[in-house]
Protein backbone atom coordinates (compact mmCIF):
# COMPACT_ATOMS: atom_id res chain seq x y z
CA UNK A 1 0.00 0.00 0.00
CA UNK A 2 1.05 3.52 -0.53
CA UNK A 3 0.13 7.24 0.63
CA UNK A 4 -3.03 7.72 -1.10
CA UNK A 5 -5.48 9.59 0.99
CA UNK A 6 -8.55 9.03 -1.05
CA UNK A 7 -7.90 5.17 -1.32
CA UNK A 8 -10.28 3.39 1.70
CA UNK A 9 -8.22 0.88 2.53
CA UNK A 10 -5.62 3.82 3.11
CA UNK A 11 -7.32 6.07 5.42
CA UNK A 12 -8.70 2.80 7.20
CA UNK A 13 -5.27 1.55 7.65
CA UNK A 14 -2.37 4.44 7.48
CA UNK A 15 0.10 3.61 9.56
CA UNK A 16 2.12 0.88 7.98
CA UNK A 17 2.44 3.11 5.15
CA UNK A 18 3.59 5.96 7.73
CA UNK A 19 6.46 3.62 9.05
CA UNK A 20 7.70 3.14 5.73
CA UNK A 21 7.84 7.00 4.97
CA UNK A 22 9.12 7.49 8.38
CA UNK A 23 12.17 4.86 7.43
CA UNK A 24 12.71 5.90 3.72
CA UNK A 25 11.12 8.75 2.79
CA UNK A 26 10.73 11.21 5.74
CA UNK A 27 10.76 13.82 3.69
CA UNK A 28 9.42 13.31 0.15
CA UNK A 29 7.09 15.40 -2.35
CA UNK A 30 3.29 14.12 -3.25
CA UNK A 31 2.38 14.88 -6.78
CA UNK A 32 -0.96 14.53 -6.31
CA UNK A 33 -1.44 17.55 -4.05
CA UNK A 34 1.86 19.65 -4.84
CA UNK A 35 2.85 19.10 -1.43
CA UNK A 36 5.91 17.85 0.43
CA UNK A 37 4.76 15.38 3.29
CA UNK A 38 6.89 14.80 6.43
CA UNK A 39 6.46 11.57 8.76
CA UNK A 40 9.04 12.09 11.78
CA UNK A 41 7.95 13.54 14.79
CA UNK A 42 11.11 15.60 15.29
CA UNK A 43 10.72 17.25 11.84
CA UNK A 44 6.97 17.81 12.49
CA UNK A 45 7.70 19.18 15.84
CA UNK A 46 10.11 21.64 14.65
CA UNK A 47 8.38 23.01 11.70
CA UNK A 48 4.73 23.36 13.86
CA UNK A 49 7.38 26.18 15.95
CA UNK A 50 9.54 27.25 13.14
CA UNK A 51 8.42 30.97 12.25
CA UNK A 52 9.43 30.43 8.59
CA UNK A 53 6.61 28.51 7.85
CA UNK A 54 2.57 29.93 8.45
CA UNK A 55 -0.61 28.58 8.15
CA UNK A 56 -1.32 31.93 5.60
CA UNK A 57 1.28 33.87 3.55
CA UNK A 58 -1.45 36.24 2.88
CA UNK A 59 0.05 38.89 5.76
CA UNK A 60 3.52 38.72 3.52
CA UNK A 61 2.36 38.84 0.01
CA UNK A 62 -0.97 38.70 -2.27
CA UNK A 63 -1.93 35.47 -4.24
CA UNK A 64 -0.28 36.25 -7.38
CA UNK A 65 2.67 37.33 -5.39
CA UNK A 66 3.34 34.39 -3.63
CA UNK A 67 3.42 32.18 -7.18
CA UNK A 68 -0.26 30.77 -6.13
CA UNK A 69 -3.77 31.29 -8.07
CA UNK A 70 -6.47 33.60 -6.48
CA UNK A 71 -9.03 31.39 -5.20
CA UNK A 72 -12.35 31.04 -7.09
CA UNK A 73 -15.11 34.37 -6.21
CA UNK A 74 -17.73 31.76 -5.19
CA UNK A 75 -15.45 31.03 -2.00
CA UNK A 76 -15.01 34.01 -0.26
CA UNK A 77 -18.01 34.06 1.70
CA UNK A 78 -15.78 30.77 3.40
CA UNK A 79 -12.65 32.71 3.51
CA UNK A 80 -14.15 35.66 5.11
CA UNK A 81 -15.37 34.06 7.80
CA UNK A 82 -13.02 31.25 8.37
CA UNK A 83 -9.60 34.03 8.07
CA UNK A 84 -11.55 36.11 10.88
CA UNK A 85 -11.01 33.68 13.05
CA UNK A 86 -7.20 32.78 14.34
CA UNK A 87 -6.26 29.29 13.11
CA UNK A 88 -5.62 30.70 9.26
CA UNK A 89 -4.20 34.27 10.07
CA UNK A 90 -0.09 34.51 11.41
CA UNK A 91 1.37 37.52 13.30
CA UNK A 92 0.38 40.18 14.14
CA UNK A 93 -3.37 39.53 13.66
CA UNK A 94 -2.95 36.10 15.31
CA UNK A 95 -1.27 37.49 18.05
CA UNK A 96 -3.80 39.96 18.88
CA UNK A 97 -6.76 37.68 18.28
CA UNK A 98 -5.24 35.06 20.58
CA UNK A 99 -4.84 37.70 23.88
CA UNK A 100 -7.60 38.66 22.83
CA UNK A 101 -9.91 35.19 22.67
CA UNK A 102 -8.21 34.05 25.79
CA UNK A 103 -9.27 36.78 27.89
CA UNK A 104 -12.89 35.21 27.53
CA UNK A 105 -11.75 31.73 27.63
CA UNK A 106 -9.41 30.89 30.62
CA UNK A 107 -8.64 27.94 32.44
CA UNK A 108 -10.86 29.13 35.54
CA UNK A 109 -13.57 29.33 32.53
CA UNK A 110 -12.86 26.04 31.02
CA UNK A 111 -12.44 24.24 34.54
CA UNK A 112 -15.70 26.09 35.94
CA UNK A 113 -17.45 24.13 33.20
CA UNK A 114 -16.58 20.74 34.26
CA UNK A 115 -19.27 20.22 36.43
CA UNK A 116 -21.86 20.79 33.50
CA UNK A 117 -19.83 18.62 31.04
CA UNK A 118 -19.99 15.89 33.25
CA UNK A 119 -23.84 16.16 33.80
CA UNK A 120 -24.63 16.25 30.38
CA UNK A 121 -22.49 13.73 29.84
CA UNK A 122 -24.19 11.35 32.12
CA UNK A 123 -27.52 12.24 31.20
CA UNK A 124 -26.22 11.28 27.27
CA UNK A 125 -24.93 8.19 28.62
CA UNK A 126 -28.24 6.71 30.96
CA UNK A 127 -30.46 7.54 28.01
CA UNK A 128 -27.81 5.38 25.87
CA UNK A 129 -28.02 2.54 28.44
CA UNK A 130 -31.95 3.11 29.21
CA UNK A 131 -31.90 1.63 25.23
CA UNK A 132 -29.30 -0.91 25.72
CA UNK A 133 -26.61 0.51 23.61
CA UNK A 134 -26.96 2.07 19.93
CA UNK A 135 -24.58 3.96 17.95
CA UNK A 136 -22.57 5.65 20.19
CA UNK A 137 -21.21 8.52 17.58
CA UNK A 138 -24.95 9.94 16.95
CA UNK A 139 -26.19 9.45 21.03
CA UNK A 140 -23.24 10.32 22.88
CA UNK A 141 -20.33 11.83 21.23
CA UNK A 142 -21.83 14.26 18.82
CA UNK A 143 -24.40 15.63 21.26
CA UNK A 144 -21.76 16.42 24.42
CA UNK A 145 -19.70 18.89 22.53
CA UNK A 146 -22.33 20.24 20.60
CA UNK A 147 -24.33 20.57 23.65
CA UNK A 148 -21.08 22.26 25.93
CA UNK A 149 -20.33 24.69 22.74
CA UNK A 150 -24.12 25.66 22.55
CA UNK A 151 -24.18 26.23 25.89
CA UNK A 152 -21.08 28.10 25.71
CA UNK A 153 -22.36 30.28 22.88
CA UNK A 154 -26.04 31.16 24.63
CA UNK A 155 -27.28 29.28 21.46
CA UNK A 156 -31.06 28.43 22.17
CA UNK A 157 -32.09 24.67 22.28
CA UNK A 158 -34.20 25.18 19.29
CA UNK A 159 -31.36 25.88 17.04
CA UNK A 160 -28.86 23.50 18.46
CA UNK A 161 -29.29 21.25 15.17
CA UNK A 162 -27.88 23.18 13.19
CA UNK A 163 -24.67 23.31 14.66
CA UNK A 164 -23.61 19.51 13.93
CA UNK A 165 -24.24 19.93 9.85
CA UNK A 166 -22.65 23.08 9.74
CA UNK A 167 -19.33 21.90 10.87
CA UNK A 168 -19.17 19.08 9.39
CA UNK A 169 -19.67 20.73 6.02
CA UNK A 170 -17.64 23.89 6.75
CA UNK A 171 -15.03 21.09 7.94
CA UNK A 172 -15.24 19.41 4.11
CA UNK A 173 -13.08 22.28 2.50
CA UNK A 174 -10.29 21.02 4.98
CA UNK A 175 -9.82 18.12 2.73
CA UNK A 176 -7.48 17.15 0.06
CA UNK A 177 -8.63 18.62 -3.13
CA UNK A 178 -12.53 18.38 -2.24
CA UNK A 179 -15.05 17.75 -5.20
CA UNK A 180 -16.15 20.85 -6.43
CA UNK A 181 -19.66 19.95 -4.68
CA UNK A 182 -18.24 19.89 -1.20
CA UNK A 183 -16.68 23.27 -1.67
CA UNK A 184 -20.06 24.91 -2.21
CA UNK A 185 -21.38 22.89 0.31
CA UNK A 186 -18.76 24.56 2.65
CA UNK A 187 -18.91 27.70 1.84
CA UNK A 188 -23.12 27.76 2.45
CA UNK A 189 -22.43 26.47 5.72
CA UNK A 190 -20.05 29.05 6.54
CA UNK A 191 -22.15 31.98 5.29
CA UNK A 192 -25.43 30.74 7.06
CA UNK A 193 -23.10 29.97 10.55
CA UNK A 194 -21.83 33.60 10.01
CA UNK A 195 -24.94 35.02 9.29
CA UNK A 196 -27.08 33.34 12.27
CA UNK A 197 -23.94 34.21 15.00
CA UNK A 198 -24.13 37.99 13.17
CA UNK A 199 -27.80 38.20 14.46
CA UNK A 200 -27.04 36.47 17.91
CA UNK A 201 -24.31 38.71 18.57
CA UNK A 202 -26.90 41.72 18.36
CA UNK A 203 -28.83 40.87 21.25
CA UNK A 204 -26.25 37.93 22.80
CA UNK A 205 -27.90 38.05 26.14
CA UNK A 206 -26.15 37.76 29.21
CA UNK A 207 -23.22 35.04 30.83
CA UNK A 208 -22.34 33.30 27.52
CA UNK A 209 -19.20 33.78 25.28
CA UNK A 210 -21.10 36.06 22.26
CA UNK A 211 -21.57 38.24 24.74
CA UNK A 212 -18.18 38.27 26.76
CA UNK A 213 -16.58 38.42 23.47
CA UNK A 214 -19.12 41.62 21.79
CA UNK A 215 -17.97 43.34 25.09
CA UNK A 216 -14.73 43.01 23.58
CA UNK A 217 -13.98 46.78 21.76
CA UNK A 218 -11.08 45.83 20.01
CA UNK A 219 -12.60 42.36 18.82
CA UNK A 220 -14.51 42.93 15.02
CA UNK A 221 -17.62 41.69 14.71
CA UNK A 222 -16.22 39.71 11.78
CA UNK A 223 -13.73 38.36 14.15
CA UNK A 224 -16.24 37.48 16.79
CA UNK A 225 -17.98 35.46 14.20
CA UNK A 226 -14.82 33.48 13.08
CA UNK A 227 -13.47 33.22 16.45
CA UNK A 228 -17.05 31.06 17.13
CA UNK A 229 -17.12 28.98 14.09
CA UNK A 230 -13.76 27.95 15.16
CA UNK A 231 -14.39 26.78 18.24
CA UNK A 232 -17.20 24.84 17.03
CA UNK A 233 -15.57 23.06 14.05
CA UNK A 234 -12.36 22.58 15.99
CA UNK A 235 -13.64 21.68 19.46
CA UNK A 236 -16.52 19.69 17.81
CA UNK A 237 -14.94 17.35 15.47
CA UNK A 238 -11.83 16.27 17.03
CA UNK A 239 -13.78 15.57 20.29
CA UNK A 240 -16.36 13.50 18.33
CA UNK A 241 -13.34 11.59 16.43
CA UNK A 242 -11.58 10.64 19.69
CA UNK A 243 -14.39 9.12 20.82
CA UNK A 244 -15.32 7.37 18.44
CA UNK A 245 -11.64 6.17 17.59
CA UNK A 246 -11.02 5.86 20.90
CA UNK A 247 -13.44 3.26 21.78
CA UNK A 248 -12.94 1.47 18.74
CA UNK A 249 -9.21 1.42 19.91
CA UNK A 250 -10.45 -0.49 23.07
CA UNK A 251 -12.56 -2.64 21.58
CA UNK A 252 -9.24 -3.79 19.07
CA UNK A 253 -7.30 -4.00 22.65
CA UNK A 254 -9.42 -6.03 25.05
CA UNK A 255 -6.56 -5.76 27.64
CA UNK A 256 -6.33 -2.15 28.15
CA UNK A 257 -9.99 -1.74 28.01
CA UNK A 258 -10.02 -4.23 30.79
CA UNK A 259 -7.24 -1.97 32.58
CA UNK A 260 -9.07 1.35 32.18
CA UNK A 261 -12.42 -0.19 33.86
CA UNK A 262 -10.53 -1.55 36.72
CA UNK A 263 -8.84 1.48 37.16
CA UNK A 264 -10.46 4.60 36.66
CA UNK A 265 -7.45 6.65 37.53
CA UNK A 266 -6.27 6.29 34.43
CA UNK A 267 -8.41 8.13 32.29
CA UNK A 268 -6.33 10.97 31.43
CA UNK A 269 -3.23 9.32 30.19
CA UNK A 270 -5.90 7.08 28.56
CA UNK A 271 -7.32 9.77 26.69
CA UNK A 272 -4.03 11.50 25.92
CA UNK A 273 -2.76 8.17 24.82
CA UNK A 274 -5.82 7.41 22.60
CA UNK A 275 -5.70 10.77 20.98
CA UNK A 276 -1.88 9.61 19.85
CA UNK A 277 -2.32 6.20 19.11
CA UNK A 278 -5.24 6.76 16.32
CA UNK A 279 -5.30 10.51 15.61
CA UNK A 280 -8.10 12.23 14.49
CA UNK A 281 -6.35 15.10 12.79
CA UNK A 282 -4.13 13.39 10.62
CA UNK A 283 -2.48 15.96 7.94
CA UNK A 284 -1.70 19.93 9.31
CA UNK A 285 -0.33 22.09 6.65
CA UNK A 286 1.60 24.84 6.96
CA UNK A 287 2.99 27.45 3.83
CA UNK A 288 6.95 27.69 3.39
CA UNK A 289 7.67 31.07 3.57
CA UNK A 290 11.20 31.43 3.35
CA UNK A 291 13.74 28.39 2.11
CA UNK A 292 14.16 25.76 4.18
CA UNK A 293 15.75 22.23 4.95
CA UNK A 294 14.26 19.06 6.45
CA UNK A 295 16.34 16.09 6.88
CA UNK A 296 18.68 16.85 4.43
CA UNK A 297 15.62 17.81 1.60
CA UNK A 298 15.47 21.65 0.38
CA UNK A 299 12.00 22.77 0.49
CA UNK A 300 11.72 26.33 -1.22
CA UNK A 301 9.63 29.06 -0.69
CA UNK A 302 5.81 28.81 -2.06
CA UNK A 303 5.71 25.43 -1.25
CA UNK A 304 3.37 23.93 1.11
CA UNK A 305 4.48 21.14 3.64
CA UNK A 306 2.13 18.57 4.68
CA UNK A 307 2.70 17.49 8.37
CA UNK A 308 1.64 14.22 9.05
CA UNK A 309 0.27 14.13 13.13
CA UNK A 310 -0.70 10.42 12.50
CA UNK A 311 2.40 9.22 11.64
CA UNK A 312 4.59 11.36 13.97
CA UNK A 313 2.46 10.03 17.02
CA UNK A 314 3.46 6.81 16.35
CA UNK A 315 7.35 7.40 15.72
CA UNK A 316 10.02 5.16 17.31
CA UNK A 317 12.21 7.54 18.35
CA UNK A 318 9.58 9.04 20.61
CA UNK A 319 7.65 6.55 21.94
CA UNK A 320 8.20 2.84 23.12
CA UNK A 321 6.45 0.23 21.32
CA UNK A 322 4.57 2.97 19.42
CA UNK A 323 1.94 0.28 17.81
CA UNK A 324 0.83 -0.70 21.30
CA UNK A 325 -2.10 0.93 23.04
CA UNK A 326 -0.72 1.40 26.89
CA UNK A 327 -3.83 3.46 28.71
CA UNK A 328 -0.94 4.15 31.30
CA UNK A 329 1.58 5.27 29.16
CA UNK A 330 3.20 8.41 30.87
CA UNK A 331 5.47 9.56 28.95
CA UNK A 332 3.66 10.95 25.71
CA UNK A 333 4.53 14.02 23.95
CA UNK A 334 1.85 13.26 21.26
CA UNK A 335 1.35 16.34 18.75
CA UNK A 336 -2.58 16.22 18.39
CA UNK A 337 -3.02 19.27 19.61
CA UNK A 338 -0.48 20.84 17.50
CA UNK A 339 2.56 22.92 18.82
CA UNK A 340 3.77 26.26 18.38
CA UNK A 341 1.43 29.53 18.28
CA UNK A 342 -1.07 27.54 17.03
CA UNK A 343 -1.19 25.09 19.49
CA UNK A 344 -5.29 24.52 19.77
CA UNK A 345 -6.69 26.87 22.52
CA UNK A 346 -9.47 24.90 23.38
CA UNK A 347 -7.34 21.64 24.53
CA UNK A 348 -7.92 21.89 28.07
CA UNK A 349 -11.81 21.94 27.23
CA UNK A 350 -11.08 18.82 25.15
CA UNK A 351 -9.90 16.78 27.99
CA UNK A 352 -12.38 17.54 30.20
CA UNK A 353 -15.22 16.47 27.47
CA UNK A 354 -12.83 12.68 27.02
CA UNK A 355 -12.69 12.69 30.51
CA UNK A 356 -16.14 13.04 31.27
CA UNK A 357 -17.70 11.17 28.55
CA UNK A 358 -15.10 8.10 28.74
CA UNK A 359 -15.42 7.79 32.30
CA UNK A 360 -19.43 8.16 32.44
CA UNK A 361 -19.47 5.12 29.87
CA UNK A 362 -16.96 2.84 32.28
CA UNK A 363 -19.16 3.30 35.11
CA UNK A 364 -23.04 2.62 33.70
CA UNK A 365 -21.78 0.43 31.37
CA UNK A 366 -18.72 -1.45 32.26
CA UNK A 367 -19.32 -4.32 29.87
CA UNK A 368 -19.98 -2.54 26.34
CA UNK A 369 -19.83 -5.25 23.58
CA UNK A 370 -18.94 -4.01 19.95
CA UNK A 371 -21.94 -4.65 17.35
CA UNK A 372 -20.37 -4.66 14.24
CA UNK A 373 -16.56 -3.47 12.77
CA UNK A 374 -17.44 0.25 12.10
CA UNK A 375 -16.43 1.93 9.01
CA UNK A 376 -14.46 5.46 8.26
CA UNK A 377 -16.18 8.35 6.90
CA UNK A 378 -13.88 8.37 4.28
CA UNK A 379 -12.02 11.59 5.29
CA UNK A 380 -8.21 11.46 5.39
CA UNK A 381 -7.60 14.51 7.13
CA UNK A 382 -10.37 14.78 9.97
CA UNK A 383 -10.70 11.08 10.24
CA UNK A 384 -13.29 9.44 11.75
CA UNK A 385 -16.18 6.52 11.93
CA UNK A 386 -19.52 7.19 10.42
CA UNK A 387 -20.98 4.79 13.48
CA UNK A 388 -19.77 2.86 16.15
CA UNK A 389 -22.67 0.24 17.59
CA UNK A 390 -22.42 -1.28 20.50
CA UNK A 391 -24.83 -2.78 23.08
CA UNK A 392 -24.32 -2.41 26.77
Amino acid sequence: MRFDPWDPDFVAHPYGVYADLREHRPVSFFEPTGQWLVARHADVNALLRDRRLGRSYLHLATHEEFGKPAEPDFQEPFWRVIRAGMLDVEPPVHTRLRRLVSKAFTPRMVESLRPRVRKTAESLVDAFVAKGGGDLIAEVAEPLPVTVIADMLGIPESDRHLLRPWSADICGMYELNPPIEAQHTAVRAAQEFGDYLRDRAADPGDDNLIAALAAIDELTMDELVGTCVLLLNAGHEATVNVTGNGWWALFRNPAELARLREDPGLLPTAVEELMRWDTPLQMFERWVLEDIEVGGVAIPKGAEVALLFGSANRDPEVFAEPDRLDVGRADNPHISFGAGIHFCLGAPLARIELIESFGALLRKAPKPELLREPEWTGNYIIRGLRSLEMSV
